[in-house]
Parts: structure tokens; sequence; C-alpha cells
């Protein structure tokens, strides 16, 4: 940023003594426009000395995806979408047939179970039955009658959301891919962490009278901001971040506006 074109000095208007017309070593004073010299980088020194960067919604070292920081102005922004609390959307592996200490695949081995009777059917039972019993806590959260014209509105938007921090809650969760003994979800949820979608993925291999692990947790969305929106580690260099910050400015402010 340093090393970037700088913005032009600020002029200012100083009386300069020039010889006047006509000879004679007669002096005058002339109004003349000059740079202010305390805008001077050998005066001012670099302009940016350190940057505030903030981090959004964590990821822990075993998960993958989207990451939202914030810099600058950008801190205040990322505190107004949290309070928006907004969706976020996970793509999450499993594994039959085996149980760890730490409900991931890379955890130590507490047992092997069968899952030759698991079939799709039965997994989205189960899938069924987690969403809608969020959908009741999701409702209890929000702190709204339903039976009011504002939880009608609010459905239509699609603004039911909690009020203030909650207990995880799942807003949805349907099955991708199914070829035993891997299988893999879509989560919709709020408030989660990495962990406790891991534990998810235990809990349903249990429901499912067997045993599941965790083999990938990967973020897909933050709330406005997705997989397309993300700079990979190859384009971490100050031009594509001005790039992005320019392209997500409209996007942040449109939901800011909406929710809040």
């Amino acid at each position: 940023l340093n090393a970037a074109p700088g913005r032009a000095p600020r002029q200012q208007v100083r009386f300069l003594p020039s010889l006047a017309p006509g000879g004679g070593g007669a002096v005058e004073l002339v109004a003349a426009r000059v740079p202010v010299l305390a805008d001077h980088p050998l005066v001012r020194g670099p302009r940016f000395r350190k940057l505030k960067i903030g981090a959004g919604h964590r990821l822990d070292v075993k998960a993958s995806g989207v990451f939202v920081l914030g810099i600058g102005h950008g801190n205040k922004l990322l505190t107004d979408l949290y309070n928006c609390h907004l969706t976020k959307v996970y793509t999450v592996g499993g594994l039959f047939g085996k149980a760890t200490d730490d409900f991931s695949d890379t955890g130590n081995l507490v047992e092997k179970t069968t899952f030759d009777h698991i079939t799709r059917e039965k997994l989205e039972r189960i899938l069924a039955v987690i969403q809608g019993t969020n959908q009741k806590a999701l409702l209890l959260y929000s702190n709204i009658d339903m039976k009011t014209q504002e939880a009608y509105e609010l459905a239509v938007r699609g603004l039911i959301r909690p009020m203030g921090k909650t207990p995880p809650i799942i807003t949805a969760i349907r099955c991708l891919q199914f070829a035993p003994p891997e299988f893999q979800l879509e989560i919709h949820c709020l408030h989660e962490t990495q962990q406790y979608l891991r534990k998810m993925v235990h809990e349903i291999g249990l429901e499912l009278k067997s045993s599941a692990v965790c083999t990938r947790v990967r973020r897909t969305r933050d709330g406005v901001f997705t997989a397309d929106d993300a700079l990979p580690r190859t384009q971490w260099n100050l031009q594509s971040i001005q790039e992005a910050i320019q392209n997500c400015q409209l996007k942040v402010q449109t939901e800011l506006e909406r929710t809040l």
C-alpha cells in the first residue's frame, strides 16, 4: 500500500517575493500556489504504519472453506453482519462403520460397527427429524408471535432468525451423496462450531444403529459471501484483495439494509 501511488499533496496560497516588472530592482509580493510540505512523504513518513484486520466466523484447523476478514472500517461491518445472524452453509463428509474420540476420521479409533443395513431412505428420514426439531427451535428463539402479520412478512422475506445468541440451530440439512460407507451432507446452520457438526455426524451414525466419523468440513457460504468471493492462497496480494473488497461492498450494504 505504501508503494502504491499516493494522493497529490495539498496546495496552499503563499505570497512570495518577486522582482517587479520594469526593472529597477524593486520587489513585490506575488500570490502563488505551493504544495504543503507537511504532506511530503519525507516529512509525513509512510502513510500506513499499521492495518487493523478482524476475523469473522472462525474455522478450526481441521475445517476449510470461506473465511471472512475485515480490514479497517470493515471490522465494524463484520460486527453488523454478525448481528444479522446470517445462515452459513457447510459441506460435511461422513464415513459409516467406525467411531473415534474426537468424531473425525483422524482421531483415535474407539469402535468398529457394521453398516450394511443403512439405506439412503433411512438416512434421509433421520435428517428430516433433525431439521424438523431445529425448525421448532428456530421459531422459539426468534421471539416472534407466529400468528401476527409481522411474522408473515418476515417469513416471506426469509428473515425469521434468532434475536440473540442461541445454541446451534440447523435450518436445513440434506444428503448430497450416498455411497456406503461414505456419504456427504449439505448443512445450513446458525451459531454452530465445526466440532458441533462433527459430533452431529457421530450422532447420525448412532441413530442408524451404527457409527460414523466426519471426514471433512468445508464452509461454502458465510452469510452473503460464497466460495466464488473467496481468494485462494495464490491470490493473496494487494490487487486481488482490493478487487475483492470492491466487488463485495454492494452485496454487504444491501444485506445490512435489508436485515437491520
